[in-house]
C-alpha cells in the first residue's frame, strides 16, 4: 500500500506541473506578441503628443483605434487558453502517461512483495553463503573414483599409510602420501595428509602449502568450495595474494554463492595477471561469460586482456567437468608448462611451478628430473637455485 501512496503523490506533482505549464492567465497574455505591439504603439502615441509632433485630436483617434486593436487581441488570446482547451491537452497528455506507467509496472514491477534493498539482498546471500554445506557433506554426494587398477601401486599407499600411522611428524612421507592418494585419485585421503603437512610445518607453512590444499578439497567435493575450502583459501592468500590457484576457487566461490559480482572482478583480473598456460585459464574461460552477464557486464572470453585465449573445443571441453576431468586438463596444462621449457626455457618461477605440479600429480619422478635440468640451467644463479631447491623441497623431491 505504501508503494501504490507514493506513486499517487508524485503522479499527481507530475500531472500539477503539467496542469501550470498549460494554464493561461492576463500575465501570458500579456506577453503576446500581437499585444505586446500595441502597448508599444500607444506609449509611441504617447510621447509623440507629448512633444507636439501629434495634434491632440490625431493623437485620440489614434490611441482609440490602437485600443479597439489591442482589446480584440487580448479577447482572441484569452480564448485561445479557454478552460476546455486546456483540460483537454492537459487530458490528451496526462492519460496516456498514466496508462504506460500502470501497465509497464504490472508487466514488469513486483507489486505483491515488500521492498528488497541491494544491501539487505547482499546480507541475505552472505547468511545463506555462511551456513552452507560443510566439506564431509559435499564429500557423501561425490561418487567414489579411486583407481585400483593397479595392485602394487594400491599396495604401496596402504603400507605407506600404516608406516605413516607411527610417524606422525614424518614430513617427507606424508608428502609423499599426498602425491600417491592424489594420484590413485583418493582425493580425500589427498587433502587429509595434506592437512597433516601442514600441521608438521606449523608457522613455516607456505601459500603453497595451502594452495594444494585448497586444490584438494575443492576436487573432493566435487568442485564445491565448502567452508573448509575457504578457510584454505583465506590462508594461502594471507600469505600470498597472488595465488592463482587460490584466487580461482575464491572466485568460483563466489560464483556458486550468488556473488558473481566479486567473482567477475576476481576473475578478470586474474586473466589479465596470468600466462597463457595457467592450469586455471580453461576453467575461467567456460564460466566467465555467464558470471559477466549476471554481475551486469557481459563480456566475451575473446574481449578478456589475455595474450592468447583458449580454442572453442577448450572452452566446450571444460563446460561441465568432473573432478577426474578437471585433473587431466591440469595435467595438459602442466605438459604444455613442459614442452614450452624445454623448447624455448623460461624464468626460474616458471620451473618452480612446473616442479610442483608434478609433485601434488604425483609425478615424483618426472619432477625430479625437470629439477635436475633446471638446476643445469641456473647454475650460479643462487636466488633462483633456492627458488628451485624449495619447489622440490615441497614436491618431495629434494635431495
Amino acid at each position: 500500500m505504501l508503494f501504490w501512496i507514493v506513486a499517487g503523490v508524485i503522479m499527481a506533482i507530475c500531472v500539477a506541473a503539467m496542469a501550470a505549464g498549460l494554464r493561461g492567465d492576463d500575465t501570458d497574455a500579456g506577453d503576446a506578441p500581437d499585444i505586446a505591439v500595441y502597448r508599444d504603439q500607444l506609449d509611441e502615441l504617447d510621447r509623440d503628443a507629448a512633444r507636439g509632433t501629434l495634434a491632440p485630436e490625431e493623437a485620440e483617434a489614434a490611441r482609440v483605434e490602437v485600443a479597439r486593436r489591442l482589446l480584440s487581441a487580448d479577447k482572441t488570446e484569452r480564448a485561445t487558453f479557454s478552460t476546455g482547451s486546456r483540460n483537454l491537452g492537459l487530458a490528451l497528455i496526462i492519460l496516456p502517461v498514466i496508462i504506460v506507467s500502470v501497465a509497464t509496472y504490472m508487466r514488469i514491477g513486483a507489486h505483491g512483495f515488500p521492498d528488497f534493498p541491494l544491501q539487505a539482498r547482499i546480507e541475505r546471500i552472505e547468511e545463506a553463503r555462511a551456513a552452507r554445506p560443510g566439506q564431509a557433506e559435499a564429500e557423501a554426494t561425490v561418487e567414489d573414483a579411486v583407481d585400483t587398477s593397479d595392485p602394487d601401486v594400491t599396495s604401496m599407499a596402504e603400507q605407506l599409510k600404516t608406516v605413516l600411522n607411527n610417524r606422525p611428524d614424518d614430513l617427507r612421507g606424508w608428502r609423499l602420501a599426498v602425491q600417491t592418494q592424489a594420484g590413485l585419485g583418493d582425493l580425500e585421503a589427498a587433502w587429509r595428509s595434506q592437512n597433516r603437512v601442514i600441521a608438521i610445518l606449523g608457522d613455516d607453512a607456505e601459500a603453497r602449502d595451502f594452495s594444494i590444499l585448497t586444490e584438494l578439497l575443492v576436487l573432493a567435493a566435487g568442485g564445491y568450495v565448502s567452508p573448509e575450502a575457504e578457510e584454505a583459501i583465506d590462508a594461502t592468500l594471507a600469505r600470498d595474494p597472488r595465488d592463482g590457484t587460490a584466487r580461482y576457487y575464491q572466485g568460483l566461490m563466489y560464483a556458486q554463492g550468488g556473488r558473481p559480482d566479486r567473482a567477475w572482478v576476481i576473475w578478470r583480473q586474474l586473466v589479465a595477471e596470468s600466462t597463457p598456460d595457467a592450469p586455471w585459464l580453461p576453467l575461467i574461460y567456460a564460466q566467465i561469460e555467464e558470471v559477466s552477464a549476471l554481475a551486469g557486464d557481459p563480456t566475451r572470453v575473446e574481449d578478456l586482456p589475455q595474450p592468447r585465449g583458449p580454442s572453442a573445443a577448450d572452452i566446450d571441453a571444460a563446460g561441465e567437468m568432473t573432478p577426474e576431468d578437471r585433473i587431466a586438463m591440469i595435467e595438459g596444462m602442466v605438459g604444455n608448462l613442459s614442452e614450452r621449457l624445454a623448447s624455448e626455457g623460461g624464468p626460474p618461477s616458471d620451473w618452480a611451478r612446473l616442479i610442483t605440479s608434478l609433485g601434488v600429480l604425483g609425478q615424483g619422478a618426472a619432477a625430479a628430473q625437470v629439477y635436475a635440468e633446471a638446476k643445469v640451467v641456473f647454475a650460479g644463479d643462487q636466488g633462483s637455485l633456492d627458488m628451485l631447491a624449495q619447489a622440490a623441497d615441497q614436491a618431495g623431491i629434494a635431495p
